[in-house]
């Protein structure tokens, strides 16, 4: 039997693909309803995204074969779902930040955070949190990650040298209380020898251990931000609109903004609370002590943050021009319609009740301008030319062409997003929402604020669902003693969702009345 399991453990990504959708058949015959077919298609994909038997991109495509064949949609209803008004936002936002990491613009504003911030262990971590929170404010989770880890595996790895170097001398003096001992009262000198070197070692470890979570939960926290921060948020909008199309511009980048941004701070502040407690502890002196003398490892921290920040060079006139477009890009979203006072759209692009121009809108034309604004500064010297002068030509090369986007761009994204509003079109049409709305009319007997605490709880432990189970089981004795802080973070975000809803969110989205293009029970499916 276990050589069984054995031959057929080679063989589970072949067994997943192929025999997942012939098990799940008794659902859509025994049940013969449009809404089945759905529910079928739907955990034969949220399968295949679990598990990852083929990429994320291609299982976004299924609704397009499978909608069709099973009568659910027919194709053209299907496709139009793949590139809508959120995929330009969202594909708008990936060009600019594509720009920002060509011309090393985010590098630059990392370096000068962690300069601004000190070089102190916990103000570090504290700068290092809040750069990459801001970074992944409008740029990819990952591409934050990948850009503020080697950034500080140098500064980490040059305060192990440091602190190594002056352990091989003198070492640090210590002061012992001999009255303990029976010897005469008062104070005696010793230098540190090896039995200090066990606690020093752990510390370190402690310090790197801190330094490397916080930037994951700085860029994961820092994420949900902005609209365009990560790819969840996107498809909240998205589905929000396809789902109830009235809603109109409830959920824009102004009000996500207004509704999110206080609760990353709080989110930021408080995991780094959490952090600084449980691996370095918490002295208010050593943390924001001012007039103390640096030690040698602050030191050299410092030198290298400065390094790397003269490595960059003078500030170009390409990221010059980058930074120009993302402020363009940042201003025109929130003043197209802030809310609380008419905004440029209300000049032109507004008839009654439509609404002409969009976030969208907004991220297309800077997107475009990226492909126009010169990266050098034009020459208009027609006169003594060069040889060389004369080959180059005129316009110099944009700040971004198209090879570098079809490189950089995760266009896997955008088929995800597609994916997603497909299925959720599907489910309206199938009657599958309705049904599945009917069997939760229970929850209407809790109060609002009891359903917002029980649907963040219940995301949260599903979002820990991972394709990569074998992974996760073969590393989770090694991280084991890591969980707790983990979980206390996954905890700080539920509370701290909780909060928002229930405080300001309440104001911004105007929680306490019932909206009308929420009511959807007097359409028939």
């Amino acid at each position: 039997m276990a050589s069984v399991l054995r031959y057929v453990s080679k063989f589970k990504s072949f067994v997943i693909l192929f025999f997942t959708p012939i098990l799940l058949l008794p659902l859509i015959i025994l049940v013969p309803t449009k809404f089945a077919r759905c529910a079928y298609v739907i955990i034969v994909m949220a399968t295949y995204w679990c598990t990852e038997v083929i990429p994320l991109a291609v299982t976004a495509l299924l609704p397009a074969l499978l909608f069709p064949l099973l009568k659910i949609l027919d194709s053209n209803q299907v496709c139009v779902q793949y590139m809508k008004d959120t995929n330009m936002l969202f594909l708008g936002g990936l060009l600019v930040a594509v720009a920002v990491d060509r011309w090393n613009l985010h590098k630059r504003i990392a370096l000068r955070t962690l300069l601004w911030m000190g070089t102190k262990p916990a103000q570090l971590m504290l700068g290092i949190m809040g750069a990459t929170a801001f970074l992944s404010m409008w740029i990819n989770n990952a591409a934050a990650t990948a850009m503020m880890v080697p950034i500080v595996e140098a500064v980490l790895q040059q305060i192990q040298a440091t602190s190594t170097a002056s352990e091989a001398g003198l070492g640090e003096l210590e002061l012992v209380d001999t009255d303990k001992t029976g010897e005469l009262p008062g104070s005696q000198v010793i230098f540190g020898g090896p039995a200090m070197r066990p606690r020093k070692n752990c510390d370190r470890k402690n310090i790197c251990k801190a330094m490397t979570l916080c930037v994951c939960y700085g860029a994961s926290i820092g994420g949900t931000a902005t609209l365009t921060g990560t790819g969840p948020n996107v498809v909240l909008l998205g589905q929000t609109h396809e789902l109830f199309p009235e809603s109109k511009d409830t959920v824009n980048f102004v009000s996500w903004f207004g509704f999110a941004f206080p609760n990353m701070l709080i989110m930021l502040l408080l995991s780094w609370f959490w952090l600084q407690c449980v691996f370095m502890g918490f002295n208010f002196k050593k943390v924001w002590g001012c007039g103390l003398k640096k030690k040698s490892s602050e030191n050299a921290a410092q030198e290298v943050l400065q390094e790397e920040y003269r490595k960059l060079g003078p500030f170009s006139f390409a990221e010059g021009n980058v930074l120009l477009c993302f402020l363009l890009l940042v201003t025109l979203w929130f003043s197209r319609d802030p809310g609380f006072m008419p905004g440029w759209m209300s000049v032109a692009w507004m008839e009654g009740e439509t609404k002409y121009v969009t976030d969208a809108t907004v991220a297309i034309f800077v997107a475009i301008l990226l492909f126009i604004v010169p990266s050098q500064k034009p020459k208009f010297n027609f006169c003594s030319q060069t040889e060389e002068e004369r080959k180059t030509p005129f316009y110099p090369p944009a700040l971004l062409d198209w090879k570098v986007a079809q490189e950089k761009v995760p266009w896997g994204i955008v088929l995800l997003l597609g994916g997603g509003f497909a299925l959720a079109k599907g489910c309206e049409a199938s009657g599958l929402s309705e049904w599945m709305g009917k069997q939760i009319e229970a929850l209407h007997v809790l109060p609002p604020a009891a359903i917002s605490l029980v649907v963040s709880l219940l995301i949260a432990v599903l979002t820990e669902c991972t394709s990569n189970v074998a992974i996760a089981t073969l590393f989770l004795p090694i991280f084991a003693s890591m969980v707790k802080t983990g979980i206390m973070v996954k905890i700080i975000g539920i509370l701290c969702v909780f909060l928002a809803i229930n405080t300001w969110g309440r104001v911004i989205f105007d929680l306490d009345n019932f909206p009308d293009w929420a009511n959807v029970t007097h359409i028939e499916t």
